[in-house]
């Protein structure tokens, strides 16, 4: 069986397209990588960068691209609504074929071993390559985000896992690991107001709330969904609001489950769900996972034909809402 390895670093620069086609470049000039996918967002002020390829290349490819935002991407001057503490802020190491967790944990650090030595830039391990059990979640390593970095680094329990402990203005940080397919699903909210999107993402993100209890004492109510992580966001461009999801495994939580749900909670507040959108890549599993469970709930037959259930998949979650949802771009068995 072929190896294959995907890698979906998110670079903070989704405006310009200059450094954004500078970066992909080093991705499609790198031998033994497919470049995939390229998606901006200018509203979070990140590009989400996917590609696939030998174990080999793909190290060669993240190592590249992170080189290139190391050079043209000042983080000083960066604005967004994305957390994000660096120019290479995460890269993650996925199997895909013939690769094992364990080997991926291998290349990310690699990778994170690479970057640091050339670029002498501090270097987190999370997920599955993570050295301490607090360092598995991204949100966790994030925390204080690009601006609380500078302090971070003084914390002997933040000492990087490469590079130095000092503050680099101009690049921050960059989180690496390895990590089973995640993906990353909006929920679209005909709203403005960003706290309908925040209540609903603390109602469905395992992490759930934190609430003050009658000693004074806080303490978590999980909520409702496993494996998934969210937050509010408006779309400035768009004048909507976004419950924005990471789904960290699709086969505990899978979108249109994540889909029905915030709907469900959508119409307390009188707001509509207009569609969603899915950021980057997505594996075909998923979709037809939505396409029969939407079959099924209105007593239909699931047909052989499997693009026709994509097509349903895609028609019932609005994934064109915002703009058209092609699945040979989209879905990775389809292009790798």
């Amino acid at each position: 069986m072929r190896k294959i390895v995907e890698c979906v670093p998110n670079f903070s620069e989704g405006r310009d397209k200059n450094i954004i086609d500078a970066i992909a470049d080093e991705i499609r000039k790198t031998k033994g990588a497919k470049l995939l996918n390229v998606e901006p967002d200018a509203d979070y002020n990140r590009v989400v960068v996917t590609f696939a390829g030998e174990p080999d290349g793909v190290v060669e490819a993240a190592f590249a691209a992170t080189k290139k935002a190391y050079e043209l991407i000042d983080m000083t001057k960066h604005k967004g609504e994305h957390p994000r503490m660096g120019a290479a802020d995460v890269v993650p190491f996925v199997p895909v074929s013939g690769v094992t967790m364990e080997e991926c944990v291998e290349l990310s650090k690699r990778y994170a071993k690479k970057v640091a030595d050339t670029l002498n830039v501090p270097i987190y391990l999370y997920e599955n390559s993570a050295t301490k059990p607090e360092r598995r979640n991204l949100s966790k390593v994030r925390a204080g985000e690009y601006e609380g970095l500078q302090e971070k680094l003084k914390d002997p329990e933040w000492k990087p896992d490469f590079g130095p402990d000092e503050f680099v203005p101009r690049y921050g940080a960059t989180v690496t690991g390895a990590r089973f397919f995640l993906i990353a699903y909006n929920v679209n909210l005909k709203t403005e107001d960003k706290k309908i999107a925040n209540e609903i993402a603390k109602r469905i993100r395992e992490s759930g709330r934190k609430v003050k209890r009658e000693d004074g004492e806080k303490e978590r109510i999980p909520g409702r969904f496993k494996a998934t992580k969210a937050m509010g966001v408006y779309l400035e461009n768009y004048h909507i609001t976004q419950v924005s999801i990471n789904l960290v495994n699709y086969r505990i939580t899978a979108p249109h489950e994540i889909f029905e749900g915030i709907k469900h909670d959508a119409t307390e507040f009188g707001v509509e769900v207009t569609g969603s959108e899915i950021v980057g890549l997505t594996p075909l599993e998923a979709l037809l996972m939505a396409g029969k469970y939407e079959i099924l709930k209105k007593k239909g037959i699931i047909p052989i034909d499997e693009r026709k259930i994509v097509d349903i998949a895609i028609e019932y979650l609005g994934l064109s809402d915002l703009y058209k949802f092609e699945p040979e771009k989209k879905i990775i068995e389809y292009m790798v």
